[in-house]
């Protein structure tokens, strides 16, 4: 396929990379003027949009991928699909999708989840939402870049998707941790903690594939002093949004807004940021009750 790809940071960089190793002809763009090997690269979002059948934007929020859609839909060629990968909210998708198809473009929103190791992998999963004919035109190229794609209903449900599995992560990792550190100053040995609770009731993809505790379980980034897998400032963002959903649906999410409070506070005021959001147990861990 022709393939426009706007975005190419620690994400979008590696899966167009994965795209062109896949033999499709990619054409990219980057507002920081970072380039793929073996991309060509365009002088603007528009240029990288013109004459491809399907263009991939992987962008920081709602607000930049609205100002990038108004540039690119109208260079985009009809029955061209525009799959936006970005982490957004729902709003800002569904209103992205409603200017695509007005334009005669498929649109699908797919947000993913694998961090920078499965873009590299080309092991990441998909959420995505839009229709079943745009779907399907995409489906190759989700095969390449990650190892699942999931369609979850119209536009915006991939969106809906993301933001409620990161919301449940954000609180699973944080009650991990607080078990973690009261453990430890209960004397339980933190691989005794990790053998009972991984093969029972508390077990949790936070405790089995991700266990903050450096040391004990898989390689996370616990074992790399926190450097990022999946960064604290990124989880914030997504519980942000998972909050900002919720207020629009009227949805009672009091453990999301408490984990939304407490990755506030690690990221902008102690140091979370630049962290891994696993990073939570050397945070609870020098804290006590008070």
């Amino acid at each position: 396929m022709k393939i426009g790809f706007i975005g190419l940071g620690n994400m979008g960089g590696p899966m167009a990379a994965n795209l062109i190793a896949a033999g499709h002809d990619v054409t990219g763009f980057d507002v920081a003027g970072v380039s793929v090997e073996g991309a060509s690269q365009a002088s603007s979002a528009a240029a990288a949009a013109t004459g491809a059948e399907v263009v991939i934007t992987m962008l920081p929020n709602g607000a930049i991928l609205r100002s990038v859609a108004e540039e690119i839909i109208p260079a985009m060629t009809p029955g061209a699909v525009l799959l936006d990968c970005s982490t957004v909210d729902v709003e800002s998708a569904r209103a992205v999708a409603e200017a695509a198809q007005a334009a005669g473009l498929g649109a699908l929103d797919a947000p993913v989840s694998g961090g920078i190791g499965g873009a590299a992998g080309g092991t990441l999963t998909f959420m995505v939402g839009g229709s079943a004919e745009a779907f399907a035109i995409a489906g190759p190229l989700f095969d390449i870049m990650g190892q699942k794609a999931v369609h979850c209903g119209p536009s915006g449900n991939g969106q809906a998707a993301k933001i409620c599995n990161n919301m449940i992560l954000g609180v699973t990792m944080i009650a991990t941790c607080e078990a973690f550190a009261l453990a430890d100053k209960l004397g339980l040995s933190r691989e005794a903690m990790f053998d009972v609770v991984s093969t029972s009731s508390g077990y949790s993809w936070s405790m089995n594939a991700y266990c903050p505790a450096p040391g004990v379980g898989p390689q996370s980034p616990a074992d790399n002093d926190y450097k990022p897998g999946f960064a604290a400032e990124l989880m914030l963002k997504d519980l942000g949004l998972s909050q900002q959903a919720a207020e629009a649906a009227d949805a009672d999410t009091p453990m999301g807004a408490r984990a939304l409070e407490l990755y506030r506070s690690f990221v902008e005021e102690e140091d979370g940021r630049g962290r891994d959001f696993s990073a939570m147990l050397p945070r609870f861990e020098g804290r006590g009750r008070g």
